[in-house]
């Protein structure tokens, strides 16, 4: 198996050995794998091949990153046919912000990877829901 060289915060990687041994993986490289898994698979779900999905999706990031905030936004525009509302919020030291997206799985899926992507975004979180009469969503 090929050897992937990782750079993490001291926290986070403290949290990942913790959550390692509490759950009985045989070390990081599982638990990195698993989440590896779980990533790419976030969206491949047959109920989201069919229409429509309403998404909500929430960024956290610090508060007084004016870079981070700047990038929310040019891809708020850059998704501005899917958007269907957003809120800039400040709770705590960190800024909050929401989308309601209506769109296909691929670009609720793109605009989501995109946030992950941006540096120092510190939690992307997003929830769907099929718009073509099923009642079933799923949360990520």
């Amino acid at each position: 198996m090929p050897v992937v060289s990782v750079s993490m915060p001291e926290e986070l990687l403290e949290r990942l050995d913790a959550h390692a041994s509490a759950h009985e993986y045989s070390g990081r490289s599982e638990v990195v794998r698993e989440s590896t898994r779980s990533l790419l698979e976030a969206f491949e779900d047959d109920r989201f091949e069919e229409g429509p999905l309403a998404g909500t999706v929430a960024v956290r990031y610090d508060f007084g990153t004016p870079s981070i905030e700047r990038r929310v936004a040019e891809l708020r525009h850059e998704f501005d046919d899917a958007v269907a509302a957003n809120d800039h919020s400040h709770v705590a030291d960190c800024c909050l912000d929401l989308f309601v997206l209506e769109a296909e799985v691929d670009a609720i899926s793109s605009f989501v990877e995109k946030l992950r992507a941006i540096e120092d975004v510190e939690r992307v979180d997003y929830s769907l829901v099929p718009l073509n009469g099923r009642d079933r969503s799923t949360d990520g």
